[in-house]
């Protein structure tokens, strides 16, 4: 098994180092006999050092131009020589129990693909109950948070990667193009519980719980009009960090 690990970087001079440092720990714990990796970070048009540091970290980096998550994503997994694609946020921590149970996931040969539940230190109230509803949601329809979704390389390429046409949630899409690849041959998606992934609450950090409601209201009421444009995305395509 060859995992391809893929990192999409936009302006994460602060964070990328300590995510491929976890990416390293987890995969050196896990290492055995037919298992390889590689790291590819794709500078998504940064304009401070990220790419600088990901090379320092011994990962390879590719260059996407245009500012978009999900082209970004399918930039590495185009540069990828892996049979399996693991997703990764910059601001996420992979720990070691966590690849442990992506790996099992994989040589059991039964799923197309897998996502995680999600860990977020330092949370206010309303903030930890919309993980908490979100979490509810990701297991119910089997739908994986964009911070780490993995799948067979073969079945990404069949349904044709994340969709360009959406600045955001398109990890829900995919997923629902996985399962539906995968019923068809017998093959089930899941959503991985007993080590949720680490990653940053930045968001709540740098935007009001107003302005996060706004986005999410937005997103509900018109949907189609809102993520295929990035200028009403602001949560995600502001630049703050």
């Amino acid at each position: 098994m060859h995992l391809s690990i893929v990192i999409p970087a936009f302006n994460e001079a602060r964070l990328i180092e300590r995510s491929l440092q976890s990416v390293a720990v987890s995969i050196g714990a896990n290492q055995k006999s037919g298992f390889t990796s590689e790291i590819i970070v794709v500078d998504n048009n940064s304009t401070d050092n990220t790419p600088d540091l990901a090379k320092q970290a011994g990962a390879r980096v590719v260059f996407e131009p245009i500012n978009q998550i999900g082209r970004a994503r399918n930039a590495g997994a185009a540069h990828a020589t892996g049979d399996w694609l693991l997703f990764l946020d910059a601001d996420s921590l992979l720990s070691p129990e966590l690849l442990a149970d992506i790996v099992r996931v994989i040589e059991s040969g039964k799923y197309v693909g897998c996502g995680s539940t999600l860990q977020m230190d330092g949370l206010p109230w309303w903030a930890s109950m919309t993980l908490r509803f979100w979490t509810a949601v990701s297991i119910l329809c089997c739908w994986a948070a964009g911070a780490l979704i993995v799948c067979r390389r073969d079945a990404f390429q069949a349904v044709g990667g994340f969709d360009q046409d959406l600045y955001a949630l398109d990890e829900i899409r995919l997923s629902k193009q996985l399962k539906r690849w995968g019923r068809q041959r017998s093959l089930q998606f899941t959503i991985l519980t007993r080590h949720p992934l680490e990653t940053s609450s930045r968001k709540v950090s740098l935007y009001s719980g107003r302005e996060i409601a706004a986005q999410i209201f937005r997103i509900f009421l018109l949907p189609k009009k809102t993520l295929q444009d990035k200028k009403h995305l602001s949560v995600w395509y502001d630049g703050r960090r």
